[in-house]
C-alpha cells in the first residue's frame, strides 16, 4: 500500500464525524504482541465501565509501522480532543509528546522500554508531565540464562532490531552488557524496515548459535520472515515477548503482555476517574516468566523444560 494511499485513507476516516471519544489509542504496528496489549486497556476500562462494550466512544488506529503516518495520528487524535490517548509503543509516544504541546490532554503509554531514554518523561517518579505509562522491560539476565539453559554449548548470540528504535537500543544494550559478563559474543544485525528483516536474519545465520530478538515492532512485525529463515539455517530465535513463542519462537522470557495492558488501563482508568496525570509516576510492569514453543523444541530436538 503507498504512502499516498495510507494517508488518503487516514484523511476518509477522520472526515466523519466523531462525538468527543473517551479514549483515542494509537499503535505504531499491528502485530499480536501490541495487539494483547491494546486488548488489555480495552478489557479493563469496560470492567471498570469506563467505556462501551461496542467500543463506540474509543477510536483505534495504528501507523502501518509509518513514523509520518503515526504523527498524522497524533495530531488528528489531539484535535479530537479525546479525555486520554494512549500510545501503545515508543514510536507513536514520541509522536504523541510532539502533538500535545500546549494542550491538556493526558498521554498514558504502554509498550515502552526506556521512556527517559526515548525523551517522553525526564525521570521515572515526580515527572510532572502530562505523559505517564508502563515500562515493559524483560530481564536481560534471565533470558541469558534461558539461552544457557537450553542450549548450554552457546557461544554466539545474534540480535536483529531497528537501531531507530529506542525502545530497542536500550534492551540491546542490556543483553550485551550481561552477555559480556559470560564471555559470549553478541553479532548485531540492523534492520531499519520490514524489508530488510530476511537479509538480516540470512546474516546471521552462518555467524551465530541462537538469534535473540528484543522488543523491536520493526522484527517482531517480521517475525515469521525470520523464523522461518533461521528454521532452516537451523538456529533457533529466542524472543522477548510470549506472544512471539505462540507464533514459532523457541522460547521467551517476558512480561505477559496481556496483563501488561490490563497494568496501563488501570493507569487510564485512574485519569478517566479524575486523578491528575501530573501526579502518576511511571510504573514499572514485573509480570515475567518463561515461555517455551514445544513443536520448536522438537524441531531442534532440544530437552523441553519441565
Amino acid at each position: 500500500m503507498s504512502y499516498i494511499f495510507k494517508v488518503l485513507i487516514l484523511s476518509l476516516f477522520f472526515s466523519q464525524a466523531f462525538a468527543k471519544p473517551q479514549v483515542a489509542i494509537t499503535q505504531i504496528v499491528a502485530h499480536s504482541s501490541l495487539d494483547q496489549i491494546r486488548q488489555g486497556i480495552l478489557d479493563e476500562l469496560i470492567d471498570q465501565k469506563l467505556i462501551q462494550k461496542d467500543l463506540t466512544d474509543v477510536i483505534y488506529q495504528n501507523a502501518q509501522g509509518n513514523i509520518a503516518i503515526a504523527a498524522q495520528i497524533a495530531q488528528r487524535f489531539v484535535s479530537l480532543d479525546s479525555k486520554v490517548i494512549v500510545a501503545i509503543t515508543t514510536p507513536s509516544a514520541q509522536t504523541l509528546a510532539k502533538a500535545i504541546k500546549d494542550t491538556s490532554i493526558p498521554v498514558v503509554f504502554g509498550g515502552v522500554t526506556d521512556p527517559i531514554g526515548a525523551g517522553l518523561v525526564p525521570k521515572l517518579q515526580g515527572h510532572k508531565t502530562r505523559i505517564t505509562g508502563t515500562i515493559d522491560l524483560p530481564s536481560p539476565q534471565d533470558q541469558i540464562l534461558l539461552i544457557q539453559k537450553i542450549l548450554p554449548t552457546v557461544q554466539k548470540i545474534g540480535i536483529i532490531y531497528n537501531p531507530s528504535e529506542t525502545n530497542s537500543q536500550k534492551q540491546v544494550q542490556g543483553i550485551k552488557e550481561i552477555a559480556a559478563k559470560s564471555s559470549l559474543i553478541v553479532e548485531e544485525a540492523p534492520a531499519f524496515k520490514t524489508a530488510d528483516i530476511a537479509q538480516a536474519t540470512a546474516y546471521l545465520i552462518s555467524k551465530v548459535d541462537v538469534i535473540l530478538l528484543p522488543n523491536d515492532n520493526t522484527a517482531i512485525a517480521a517475525l515469521e520472515t525470520i523464523i522461518k529463515t533461521a528454521t532452516k539455517g537451523h538456529i533457533p530465535v529466542f524472543a522477548s515477548d510470549p506472544e512471539s513463542v505462540k507464533n514459532g519462537a523457541l522460547a521467551a522470557v517476558a512480561n505477559d503482555q496481556y496483563q501488561v495492558g490490563r497494568e496501563t488501563g488501570k493507569m487510564v482508568a485512574t485519569i478517566l476517574k479524575g486523578q491528575d496525570i501530573q501526579e502518576m509516576d511511571i510504573k514499572i510492569i514485573k509480570a515475567s516468566k518463561s515461555y517455551f514453543n514445544k513443536k520448536a523444541f522438537k524441531h531442534f530436538k532440544f530437552t523441553y523444560p519441565n
